[in-house]
């Protein structure tokens, strides 16, 4: 066997072990008003950190639901948070830049919402370093929905249904920040995607096809693809890390360094997660790239040199991979997909 079949077939061994456990439950409902949620851990995921200030609820999650479909989170109520993060898109949004209610573009692509309760920063940067307040900030932001918070709740508290539904949810019929920022982190925590064709081939119940064998093979290869230090093999694809890339030797964006103002973080980006990476298009922090292959061939040979190059990138041979390898990773990544995100009732607008 090959060096890089042998480290192939460790690292699908090591995660078909991880699968093998039952799906466990976590109970988030204590200290809260409503009805427990049990969020399904799937196999081989990582434990879920849920707040103690903010467990989730049926009626929270249900709440949640409807805030994010909602246009009245928005100055003129003609957008929501679903305007910009599309089911069908896996919650991303599929132009290069979203466009706020004054037809403002931002300067980064919309980051995909799921598996959110695995995370730990926020947005491109990390700019956040909890869900709720992440939930917070397009609301206000003025390229965004553009809505003072005063104004938004005095919409809902004078809605003729919120209020009732705040009381189920939180206790209360006086809607405040707070709690709007509690109801759409919980939903947003209860989006998750763990149904691949991956992850049927890992519980035993559908073939990869030789090239996409192939692909997970050299997704695995530190002399190749080597992919799986960054976007790791336990289950999210993603360590969630700033690193950069290399996408540019200058950088326009300064990324995590300005949240940190520390010049070794100039064009370190959050690593997202690679699962469903086909429907998420397009791609970098800025949507530079159009195509799985232009992600693939930019790490093989068009990286750019820069002083904070990540050194999983820094140390590799540029053109290391053949066309047919840079093939095999894409037919890989494809099987990454998880249809029954985009289908599931529980996830649209009620």
């Amino acid at each position: 066997m090959t060096k890089w079949g042998l480290i192939g077939c460790l690292g699908a061994v090591i995660f078909l072990n991880a699968c093998t456990k039952e799906i466990e439950s976590v109970n988030t409902a204590e200290f809260a008003s409503g009805t427990p949620y049990r969020l399904e851990v799937p196999p081989g995921f990582p434990k879920p950190v849920i707040p103690a200030n903010n467990p989730m609820t049926v009626e929270g999650v249900a709440l949640g639901r409807r805030l994010f479909y909602d246009n009245l989170l928005s100055a003129n109520n003609t957008m929501s948070c679903a305007s910009c993060h599309l089911q069908n898109n896996a919650f991303t949004d599929p132009r290069r830049f979203s466009v706020g209610i004054d037809s403002i573009a931002g300067r980064r692509n919309a980051m995909p919402l799921f598996n959110l309760a695995w995370d730990r920063h926020f947005f491109w940067d990390g700019g956040s370093t909890n869900l709720e307040s992440q939930a917070i900030d397009p609301i206000v932001n003025p390229i965004e929905l553009h809505q003072p918070l005063t104004e938004m709740l005095a919409k809902l508290n004078a809605h003729p249904e919120y209020p009732a539904l705040f009381q189920k949810a939180f206790g209360s019929s006086t809607i405040q920040t707070a709690m709007v920022a509690k109801a759409i982190a919980q939903f947003e925590r209860s989006i998750i995607s763990a149904d691949s064709k991956y992850d049927r081939y890992l519980r035993g119940e559908e073939s990869l096809t030789e090239q996409e064998q192939q692909g997970l093979q050299l997704y695995l290869d530190v002399d190749k693809g080597d992919c799986f230090h960054c976007h790791t093999m336990n289950g999210l694809f993603t360590d969630y890390e700033f690193r950069n890339t290399g996408l540019d030797s200058v950088y326009a964006d300064d990324g995590r360094a300005s949240i940190t103002l520390n010049p070794d973080d100039v064009g370190k980006f959050k690593t997202p997660s690679l699962r469903n990476i086909a429907l998420t298009a397009p791609y970098m922090h800025d949507g530079r790239f159009n195509t799985l292959m232009e992600c693939v061939e930019h790490y093989n040979s068009g990286f750019n040199n820069h002083p904070n190059l990540d050194p999983n990138i820094s140390t590799k041979e540029r053109g290391r991979m053949t066309q047919a390898e840079m093939e095999a990773i894409v037919a890989f990544l494809n099987t990454l997909t998880d249809y029954s995100l985009i289908q599931n009732p529980n996830f649209s607008a009620p």
